[in-house]
């Protein structure tokens, strides 16, 4: 039987690891802010930590990437979730908005990328997936492309904040947990880290 005072400290790591990740997302440093989410990954899933964890940093993976303009990767690594969850059960809520929040990230980076009629499909199927209120972003996004309006960065922005679109914000970073990889440490690439999984 593991010791939980172990087990504490793996999770506090991974997590601190995150924390710090969460610090240079908000700091404008993509690149450090991929590096410190996938070495978070890469132990919360070597530790088996519970699966709230590997969801939550593949979600501020998936986010430093929109944010960082890297649209392809978001894309592909989206329609595999989407497949996979495809592949799964239904009536478990929490697995319809987990998929629903992967399609939300598809749909946002097919219209940042200019896929437009896409995007319009894969919000309304974001929506419909999670629920009524669950995506407010996938559904207005999803209506407006649906009757026809533009949805230029800024406003896409603007709305993806109004909205709570974000993992990441200042108010729920906490500071005093955040531990910094070492600068040399290389951290493995996402499809690395899934593919182990």
């Amino acid at each position: 039987m593991p010791d939980p005072v172990t087990g504490q400290a793996l999770h506090m790591a991974h997590w601190g690891i995150a924390e710090s990740g969460k610090l240079a997302l908000l700091a404008g440093d993509y690149p450090q802010a991929l590096r410190h989410f996938r070495e978070a990954i890469r132990l919360a899933v070597a530790t088996r930590a519970p699966e709230v964890f590997f969801r939550h940093y593949t979600q501020c993976v998936l986010e430093a990437l929109e944010l960082a303009g890297d649209l392809p990767e978001i894309i592909t690594f989206c329609r595999d979730a989407d497949a996979h969850y495809g592949d799964l059960s239904d009536g478990n809520s929490l697995l319809a908005k987990d998929h629903g929040a992967i399609l939300e990230r598809l749909g946002v980076a097919l219209l940042q990328a200019g896929e437009l009629a896409e995007a319009q499909a894969v919000l309304a199927r974001a929506g419909a997936r999670a629920g009524p209120g669950i995506l407010p972003l996938a559904e207005r996004l999803s209506d407006w492309l649906r009757r026809g309006f533009a949805v230029p960065p800024v406003r896409l922005r603007s709305l993806q904040r109004e909205l709570g679109y974000f993992v990441i914000r200042k108010d729920n970073v906490d500071r005093r947990l955040a531990r910094p990889l070492p600068p040399d440490m290389a951290a493995p690439d996402l499809r690395a880290v899934l593919a182990g999984r």
